[in-house]
């Protein structure tokens, strides 16, 4: 089953914490900037703008549910996209790293 085009935080957080089924590859395709203000732990960093470059690494991640992540949102939707047209099962994550950090981890901090 294909994963949706976008995936909510609370939906993604019970799926990270539940047992039923693998957890899924974290993409951030936020700028390197970004990344070292705050991420989401475990996540893998390929910028927006380097998809297309990187194919070796997103060859790797083939057969694996995708998550990918930005700010707000916006970018992911472009970077799952992109990767669903590859082949990949990917989908964006909602309201991204702002709003994972408001509803789910109020620790990471907002930017």
């Amino acid at each position: 089953m294909a994963l949706p085009n976008e995936i909510s935080v609370n939906e993604l957080k019970a799926w990270v914490d539940g047992p039923s089924r693998p957890a899924p590859v974290l993409l951030d395709v936020r700028n390197h900037h970004e990344w070292q203000w705050v991420r989401l732990a475990k996540a893998t960093l390929i910028p927006l703008g380097e998809l297309e470059d990187r194919h070796d690494e997103l060859d790797a991640l083939k057969g694996q549910p995708v998550v990918v992540y930005c700010h707000h949102g916006v970018r992911s939707l472009y970077g799952a996209e992109y990767l669903r047209d590859l082949g990949h099962d990917a989908t964006s994550l909602s309201g991204g790293i702002d709003a994972w950090s408001v509803q789910i981890d109020p620790t990471l901090e907002r930017y």
